[in-house]
This record gives C-alpha cells, sequence and structure tokens, in this order.
C-alpha cells in the first residue's frame, strides 16, 4: 500500500485581506490600532458589572503597521515582502520567515482572512 503524498502549500502565495469586521484606526505616527470587539454574555457581564471596554486595542509595531494596509486582498506574502524590503531594508530580515510568523500569528487571531 502505498502512502500518500501531502504537498504543503507555500505560505508566501497566500493572499491575506483584512476583516470586514475589524476596525482600526492610524495614528498620526502612522501606527495602526486594531479595535476588537470584546462580545460574548461574558464580556458583557465584564462590562456592565466591573467597567470593562467594549473593544480591545491593539497597537501595531512599525512593520506591522506599515503591512496592514498593504492586506487589500490582491497582493501576496511575497509581492508585500517586497514592498517591506524597499521599506525596511536590513532591519527586516530575515524577512519572509518574519512574515510568514506574522501572518501566522494575525491568522490565530483571526485578525485576517484569506482570498
Amino acid at each position: 500500500m502505498k502512502k500518500k503524498i501531502v504537498i504543503p502549500e507555500n505560505y508566501l502565495t497566500r493572499v491575506p485581506a483584512r476583516p470586514s469586521a475589524l476596525r482600526w484606526e492610524t495614528a498620526e505616527s502612522g501606527t495602526v490600532t486594531l479595535l476588537v470587539e470584546n462580545t460574548g454574555w461574558a464580556n458583557r457581564l465584564a462590562q456592565k458589572l466591573f467597567d470593562r471596554p467594549r473593544f480591545t486595542r491593539v497597537d501595531l509595531d512599525t512593520m506591522g503597521s506599515f503591512i496592514w494596509p498593504l492586506m487589500d486582498g490582491r497582493m501576496t506574502i511575497t509581492e508585500i515582502g517586497k514592498l517591506v524590503d524597499e521599506r525596511f531594508g536590513e532591519e527586516a530580515y530575515p524577512l519572509y520567515e518574519r512574515l510568514a510568523r506574522y501572518f501566522q500569528i494575525l491568522d490565530s487571531y483571526h485578525f485576517i482572512e484569506w482570498k
């Protein structure tokens, strides 16, 4: 019996997009802040009883703030990487390993969608 051969997906050819439900704002300094709504009955209870905020603010670093507006659902991670390389140069290296990990983290928190 033959074993099934699994071909791993090339992560860099994926196309990330910002979810339409996720709100975000840009400060004058260029820093992007994601506004994640705290939903669910436990969060509503905590908001009423313990004065918890309705939105959690997630501040992105300089590179993340540069990448966030580029995630328009048309550019692949490789294309985004070329722009990051032009903007940050050696500071971004190892570039594609960092980008792959960055998008994995965003995906784990459901901050991106894949097209």
